[in-house]
């Protein structure tokens, strides 16, 4: 499971502030953290390509995907090999689960059985996407990012809106994804148990500035379990 994600001078113009940062990123998993609004979800569209900087460049393993400064280089998001998982899954939602895990498949990644019985969806195959609860709708997604031979997962708030079972349920998955498959993977959240559970490296994002940086254990203090807040 390795990783060198550059994030060069990249800047993005919203509406109440500008996204600026330079970042490398080359840990296994690692988690954009701060509140709604921050910015996280902007930068994981930047990376997918689903969104151009005003300036900076963004390299994945060497390559440059995007250039908004002197080589003006944008790789579309379907050349850029790295699966996007946003808060709704992006679902097709008139298609079964197996319709949707097809979609997109790529030779060269994980096995379909091997990923279908990690994520324990065998039994959704022949359902309809609208038949599946929120849980259910996020493995699918995930399965189907995983399928498409990633050489990067970006998720996006994974298990926002999950009941407490639900997100101890899939944050098993989660975990189960980075040891079977390691492939490096990069989320957004604003939930601190979330970040402990999973995460290598810790980028805390406010307005859109990159504010501070370390490992959960540095950043992180409990205050009673499972809940844990910033260290001051």
């Amino acid at each position: 499971m390795s990783l060198r994600l550059e994030l060069r001078g990249v800047r993005v113009p919203l509406a109440e502030f500008t996204l600026e940062v330079d970042l490398l990123l080359d840990r296994p998993v690692t988690t954009f953290f701060g509140p709604s609004g921050a910015g996280k979800t902007t930068l994981l569209e930047v990376i997918a390509g689903l969104r151009r900087p005003a300036a900076g460049v963004v390299a994945l393993d060497g390559e440059v995907l995007t250039d908004a400064d002197g080589g003006r280089k944008f790789v579309r998001p379907e050349y850029r090999q790295i699966g996007y998982v946003p808060q709704d899954g992006a679902l097709f939602p008139h298609r079964t689960v197996e319709d949707n895990l097809r979609y997109g498949f790529r030779a060269g990644g994980p096995a379909w059985a091997e990923v279908v019985a990690a994520l324990e969806i065998g039994s959704l195959l022949d359902r309809s996407v609208r038949e599946l609860s929120g849980g259910e709708r996020r493995r699918v997604a995930l399965g189907r990012a995983l399928l498409a031979a990633p050489r990067l997962l970006l998720l996006d708030e994974p298990l926002a809106g999950l009941d407490d079972a639900l997100r101890d349920r899939l944050g098993a998955y989660l975990r189960r994804v980075r040891e079977t498959f390691g492939v490096p993977m990069i989320q957004v959240t604003h939930a601190a148990d979330e970040v402990l559970s999973l995460s290598d490296d810790v980028v805390v994002l406010a307005a859109g500035r990159v504010t501070r940086r370390g490992s959960p254990a540095e950043l992180f203090v409990p205050t009673g379990e499972p809940q844990y807040r910033l260290r001051a």
